[in-house]
């Protein structure tokens, strides 16, 4: 009997749409950005990863004492954490605190970076090719 693929387990990380400044972005609203991060979720099931998706408010603080809980209780091999965290300035400390929470809590695990909810799986492989 064969033994049962154990899909690689994939933490997606990105800021919820109700804390996002929208002013920067004035083609986008809340709703718009919900549905894409549904339809990437949505898209993400049927993949050769094991994905729980994780979505942080914008205190720098308590997003990290989430990650930290959450990586007390779950083991993960990838984590990808969305441009809207990483790639806004006024949301550097969020990214920092986020960061080093998990580089202590998941020693070794391996990050990777989207560009956009669409872009996550790209972003999941890259990272599981080199594992």
């Amino acid at each position: 009997m064969s033994e049962p693929v154990v899909r690689p387990r994939a933490l997606t990380i990105g800021l919820h749409p109700q804390a996002m400044d929208y002013n920067r972005f004035p083609d986008l609203d809340e709703a718009q950005l919900t549905a894409r991060i549904g339809a990437a979720n949505d898209a993400l099931r049927d993949t050769e990863f094991d994905i729980t998706p994780y979505l942080v408010g914008a205190s720098p603080d308590e997003a990290e004492t989430e990650i930290r809980t959450l990586l007390a209780n779950q083991r993960f091999d990838l984590v990808m954490i969305g441009g809207a965290i990483r790639a806004l300035p006024d949301h550097t400390l969020l990214f920092e605190h986020i960061i080093n929470a998990i580089v202590e809590a998941a020693p070794g695990i391996r990050f990777c970076f989207n560009t956009s909810p669409e872009t996550t799986l790209d972003a999941l492989r890259r990272a599981s090719a080199s594992m």
